[in-house]
């Protein structure tokens, strides 16, 4: 029975998840979109070169190997500004890629020394991102933040983990007859185009549409309030925050940002991290979400609605992040909030207390 190549394999599967990141996805094609084509492109470059034959493949992967981390550094730091900067954003990053061309067509012998460098600058940029913790990713639901860091933090792991690979192959050619190497070779590229494939994918979903989530008057309220709230202490943005969530009900929206937020708020996204951190000892997430519980307490003991309806009305995207953070919350599930008709009064499950919390309200 024929079997076929694991390198078309992954790039089938990294076919349909980019399919259905354009059939779910409301926003234009964007840099994930293109990183996850390449992510294909090279999987079949790699199953034409080791398990095919076709050698002149080795002419083509050099400059798809270079263009990969680039593609892959642009696309996640997106996740840290709102500005749609699409592709324009990328071309400086395609010279990297410019240069391995110029390589492999005239000198390539250094091919392997550029690659391994490339994949390592990369690597450790992307964890410089990273280092800025979750709440930096403003462009991402904050609901999301921790899921997009961790994505974010396995394709850096990865493009350094292939430059050490890469080291360990090119060293193998050089000074033994290189077949454990051609292996190894084959497997880790295809495992490394699998799982950074993947966690682009992730990351993606973690952005919403930016046409959707970037409303007229948040750049209105932006300019005129920052430099009247850039001095206030964290009690005051806190207070700001907290009237904003009450009175325009802003958790209700699954696709809130923290670079939305700002916007509305007028107040730089890291100064409202910072600020609420301090005053609540919780991160931006936490909070949101607990305006979110906050409203669908009151929901269930006040109303006979679904579950289910409550829970994307009051803000939440997914049943498993309600049912975990409502859990945080209140310790108990939802359904048995509702069954033992709340723990206080309804007259208190309103959202109307100065806090996302009752027991972390400012003063």
């Amino acid at each position: 029975m024929p079997s076929i190549p694991l390198p078309f394999v992954i790039s089938l599967f990294l076919c349909l998840l980019l399919v259905r990141m354009i059939r779910q996805g409301e926003q234009k094609l964007g840099l994930s979109h293109l990183l996850i084509a390449a992510f294909a492109a090279q999987a079949v470059l790699s199953g034409l070169n080791w398990s095919v034959g076709w050698h002149s493949a080795r002419f083509i992967q050099p400059v798809g190997a270079a263009i990969l981390p680039a593609l892959s550094f642009a696309a996640f730091s997106q996740l840290h500004s709102n500005g749609s900067s699409g592709f324009k954003h990328l071309l400086p990053h395609l010279m990297p890629a410019a240069l391995v061309a110029l390589l492999v067509a005239f000198w390539r012998a250094p091919i392997d020394v550029v690659l391994i460098a490339i994949y390592l600058g990369y690597g450790f940029a992307l964890l410089r991102l990273a280092r800025k913790g979750p709440e930096a990713l403003s462009a991402v639901r904050i609901a999301d933040e921790w899921t997009a860091h961790k994505a974010l933090i396995a394709m850096a792991i990865m493009l350094i983990a292939t430059a050490f690979i890469d080291a360990i192959i090119s060293l193998d050619f050089q000074f033994g007859d290189g077949r454990q190497a051609q292996t190894v070779l084959a497997i880790s590229s295809v495992l490394w185009l699998a799982i950074a494939g993947y966690a682009a994918t992730v990351a993606d979903r973690t952005r919403p549409d930016m046409q959707t989530n970037v409303a007229a008057d948040d750049f209105a309220a932006f300019s005129p309030l920052l430099a009247a709230t850039s001095t206030e202490d964290d009690e005051a943005i806190a207070k700001r925050v907290d009237s904003l969530m009450l009175e325009q009900n802003l958790y209700r929206d699954p696709d809130l940002t923290l670079g939305r937020l700002a916007r509305r708020s007028g107040i730089p996204a890291r100064q409202i991290s910072s600020a609420l951190n301090r005053v609540y000892s919780r991160n931006i997430s936490q909070i949101v979400n607990e305006y979110r519980v906050n409203d669908a307490k009151a929901r269930l003991v006040t109303t006979r609605d679904p579950v289910t309806t409550i829970m994307l009305e009051s803000g939440f995207g997914t049943k498993s992040n309600f049912n975990r953070e409502f859990l945080r919350v209140t310790g108990m599930t939802p359904t048995s909030y509702r069954r033992g008709g709340g723990l206080i009064s309804a007259a208190a499950e309103t959202t109307s207390q100065a806090g996302p919390y009752p027991s972390h309200k400012t003063t």
